[in-house]
């Protein structure tokens, strides 16, 4: 039935009314709405803190991407995978990178190339500007992950923004994470890796072991050490497994446990396009790698020049200590004392699934990797930067050290005012960082913290290692670009890369060592391998602490000041008043520790590249073979006064062997423009020829030179000596224990080759010659050395190992059980040890006789018992070796009852040359 239209009054009386209702009503709901609405903001603000934080820092990291230089590093990430996608394309294993680079992953190099290629960028500051933006928005999130873990483990929410603000407000990682695309990317990695972890434990899933295990399986691509993170992972679910109920948790932990270790075995073979072809291969090189790195540099620490293979055990500690801001020192050791606390007072709750066990974890992640880079001796250089990883565990700590003082403060209403002044000066400590990066920007990888002096002028610069990549010069590009907007300049630059980063218009009318053309100025980073009192006529000078990090120079006398020119004149006249001891395109002199490279008729192109020497340290005992590098490369540019032109270097204070001056070409390839070959007899090669001649290093007849294996070196001596002598090249064949320590390509062959002209590593001096030819660091089986066509010899004395060194040393005051044949007789520790003091080859040439009497003949083997004892004849190359003139050998012995040991030395076809006997302990019995 049809309803009846009301009258248009009605409904207008009743519009009316609702309109009134509204009205009066109104007031209340807005109120609402608005309480609501600053309810959601807040909300916000507290719950997605961290989320727009990390927003905030990304922004402005966006806005200072542009202002950093490249690193080499960089430019051969890039290159890798450049060369692994031509690889890929092509599975020619010609387009591999070459070692060792083609052992570094490329999961990370490999997007960032994608995402220049798809934005089409071909000019260098954009792909610069790119790849800094990119590797920064990673190490923002890592920051986030670090975040969101700290709030898992701490239930804390301002907890977690310190751990978060801790995390990506160090300042020398702060700077790396727009120039270094692996040191802060593996921070970031593990900071995700960890985050993933602690949710795979707490919810013990397979799916999230699974996923947890492809962030490990990239982790350990981009470098190896992430490889440690399956071992644990696999001892904390066997600890689970133990502690487990009932079948169906066994299960259920042992699926998921199997499916972590899966996951991260098959992305990080998916991720390694080398592992594809040589798996094995990857593991052992990468592995080698990671501690005996195959550069070897020079590292200043705290005023003395180390190798870097050599540092003192508390290099990495100290760095840490003086490069971290103290409130994160302060935070950081507070968390690491909690942990440690509650770890001794409930030693069990270690084993259950609880945040304490996982802050044990941090610690260990913490303080492990320091230790063993320590007690390895590893190669390891530019302050802590290979560590840098250590640090995401080290802000998790921090974050936790400071919600367990707040927390402790607050349990008491009357001490809330004291935590929130606590945490306010948290802040504040953190604010001051920021300034503190903000003064320094973009240098922020030059900081230092009070507990070094920073306001003596050049104290850091002459006891610390600064910038290692010179990354500070781009600062005087800027500079230059300032004060001369327009105009066109000569340039010579160290290192050239850093012009590519400028922006276009900046970089426009700027050329680099123009040929045939006077420079207008010369960039250079004042580094310890130069000399720092040459740079007087510095145009800028940037002041980090009071501390010179770059000069821009001008070449010519004109642009000097009056000190300038009056150092190089003293430096001229000393060098001069010598006779110079090598002449090419320049006369060299050498004046104490000064090296001076002269010409006194000077063009243009003749200060085109660099001047160098190579510096070969004098090892005078085998014992201190690790104190030098084998050889350091020192380098510096020249300057014009008039026609003449001038370079100078200062020599290191360590005994020097030889040296080889140089001018390499302009290019950064280093090519030698020419060379001067002749070495020098400085002090202390005196004292080691003497060494050598005494027979105290075990000398080896049977070749042109006598050879002298020490720790590390191959020596080649010989007097009298002709030129003859060392004109054709030396061939050096080293043939490992273990076939898998020679790289891939030698494998074929066997042994590793290394042929030389005799003056690469040697000298002649007074009618003798020596030659030290470095030997790799694995266990060595052979040495087959010679002159093509001249002599020829395999086989030399074996260096006694450490082992064998410990064994001597405990021997000290012993009273030898026995002496028979010029050898002391020690029967200690289940073995027959054999020492002879001043003992060379000829005392051990003749094979070892050692025959054991049991008490009981039935203990001997069934083919023995018939002698009624054992054998166990030796050479002495098998058990022994030789050491500061001494030789050693330590057989084992049976683990049965011994009535007696007879033992010496026998000639096949001649007979015995010395017999001795040492009582067992007991009588035999038949």
């Amino acid at each position: 039935m049809r309803r009846a239209r009301r009258p248009v009054g009605a409904r207008g009386r009743r519009a009316c009314c609702a309109i009134i209702r509204f009205l009066m009503v109104w007031p209340r709901l807005d109120s609402a709405l608005f309480a609501t609405g600053a309810a959601a903001a807040r909300n916000l603000l507290t719950v997605r803190s961290g989320l727009l934080l990390c927003i905030l820092l990304a922004l402005a990291g966006l806005l200072l991407a542009g202002d950093y230089g490249s690193n080499p590093d960089e430019l051969r990430r890039r290159q890798n995978a450049v060369d692994y996608i031509d690889y890929i394309g092509s599975g020619d294993a010609r387009f591999l990178p070459p070692y060792p680079d083609r052992l570094f992953g490329i999961s990370f190099e490999l997007p960032l190339l994608l995402a220049e290629g798809a934005l089409g960028l071909e000019d260098s500051y954009y792909i610069h500007w790119l790849r800094s933006a990119l590797t920064h928005l990673f190490f923002i999130l890592g920051g986030y992950c670090c975040y969101r873990l700290a709030y898992r483990l701490f239930n804390n929410r301002l907890a977690a923004i310190f751990a978060l603000l801790i995390f990506l407000l160090h300042p020398r990682i702060y700077a790396h994470s727009f120039f270094n695309s692996r040191d802060p990317v593996f921070l970031s990695m593990l900071a995700i890796a960890l985050y993933l972890l602690e949710g795979a434990f707490r919810r013990n899933t397979t799916g999230a072991f699974v996923l947890a295990g492809v962030a490990v399986g990239i982790l350990t691509d981009l470098r190896i050490m992430g490889l440690l993170l399956i071992p644990a992972v696999v001892i904390l679910r066997g600890v689970d497994l133990v502690a487990a109920g009932n079948g169906g948790e066994r299960k259920v932990i042992l699926i998921s446990g199997g499916g972590f270790v899966l996951a991260a075995a098959l992305t990080l073979y998916a991720v390694t396009p080398y592992a594809w072809r040589q798996p094995l291969e990857y593991l052992t090189g990468s592995l080698f790698l990671t501690v005996n790195h195959p550069f070897m540099l020079t590292e200043l620490f705290q005023g003395r020049v180390y190798p870097s293979g050599g540092l003192p055990l508390h290099y990495i500690p100290t760095w840490f200590a003086i490069t971290t801001p103290p409130p994160l020192l302060l935070l950081g050791g507070v968390g690491a004392a909690v942990v440690a606390a509650r770890g001794i007072a409930r030693p069990g709750a270690l084993f259950r699934n609880t945040p304490l066990r996982f802050g044990g974890v941090l610690v260990a992640g913490f303080l492990l990797p320091a230790a063993a880079v320590a007690l390895l001796n590893a190669n390891t250089f530019d302050d802590w930067r290979h560590l840098y990883f250590i640090y995401a565990p080290f802000s998790l700590l921090a974050g936790g050290g400071l919600c367990w003082i707040v927390t402790t403060l607050a349990r008491q209403g009357r001490k809330l005012a004291g935590a929130r002044g606590l945490a306010g000066l948290a802040a504040l400590g953190l604010g001051l960082v920021v300034l503190q990066m903000a003064q320094l920007h973009p240098l922020q990888q030059v900081y230092f913290n009070f507990l070094v002096d920073r306001t003596t002028p050049d104290y850091l610069r002459t006891r610390y290692d600064l910038d290692h990549w010179q990354l500070a010069v781009r600062e005087g590009l800027e500079y230059l670009r300032r004060i001369h907007p327009q105009e066109p300049l000569g340039l010579r630059v160290n290192p050239p890369r850093l012009v590519a980063t400028l922006p276009p218009a900046a970089r426009a009318g700027l050329e680099v060592d123009p040929p045939g053309q006077d420079l207008d100025y010369a960039l250079t980073h004042i580094r310890p391998d130069y000399r720092p009192d040459l740079a007087f006529n510095s145009v800028y000078d940037a002041a980090v602490y009071n501390n010179r990090v770059i000069s821009v120079k001008p070449l010519d006398a004109a642009g000097m000041t009056a000190a300038a020119i009056a150092a190089y004149g003293e430096i001229y006249g000393q060098a001069v008043a010598g006779e110079a001891f090598g002449r090419a395109d320049y006369d060299l002199y050498l004046t104490g520790r000064t090296l001076t490279f002269i010409k006194e008729r000077c063009r243009p192109g003749d200060l085109s590249g660099a001047f160098g020497v190579k510096v070969f340290a004098a090892y005078r005992s085998p014992g201190r073979a690790a104190d030098y590098p084998a050889f350091v490369q020192l380098t510096n540019r020249g300057v014009r006064l008039g026609e003449r032109c001038l370079a100078v270097i200062q020599l290191p204070d360590y005994p020097i062997a030889q040296i080889s001056a140089e001018q390499y070409s302009s290019n950064e390839a280093k090519i030698p423009a020419w060379q001067v070959p002749r070495r020098f007899t400085p002090p202390g090669l005196a004292e080691l020829v003497a060494e050598l001649r005494d027979g105290k290093a075990g000398p080896t007849a049977g070749a042109a030179f006598d050879l002298f294996r020490q720790e590390g070196l191959l020596l080649y001596y010989r007097q009298p000596c002709r030129r003859v002598d060392t004109t054709a090249t030396i061939r050096l064949q080293v043939i490992p224990q273990r076939a898998a320590d020679l790289p891939s390509e030698r494998r074929d062959y066997g042994f590793d080759s290394l042929d030389f002209p005799f003056f690469s590593y040697g000298m002649r001096f007074g009618g003798q010659c020596l030659a030290m030819a470095p030997l790799p660091d694995y266990p060595i089986a052979e040495i087959r050395t010679g002159q093509a066509g001249l002599w020829e010899f395999a086989g030399l004395p074996p260096i006694a190992d450490n082992a064998l060194r410990r064994r001597a040393a405990a021997l000290a005051g012993v009273t030898p059980a026995a002496r028979a044949g010029g050898f002391d007789l020690y029967r200690r520790g289940g073995e027959l040890i054999y020492r002879r003091e001043s003992c060379g080859p000829a005392d051990t040439a003749a094979g070892f006789f050692l025959h054991i009497i049991p008490q009981d003949d039935d203990d001997l083997p069934a083919e023995r018992r018939e002698d009624g004892f054992d054998n166990r004849d030796f050479a002495f190359e098998q058990w022994g070796g030789y050491f500061d003139g001494q030789c050693l050998a330590a057989v084992p012995l049976p683990d049965y009852p011994i009535a007696a040991l007879h033992t010496g030395q026998y000639v096949t076809g001649t007979g015995e040359v010395w017999r001795g006997e040492l009582a067992g302990g007991g009588r035999r019995r038949r």
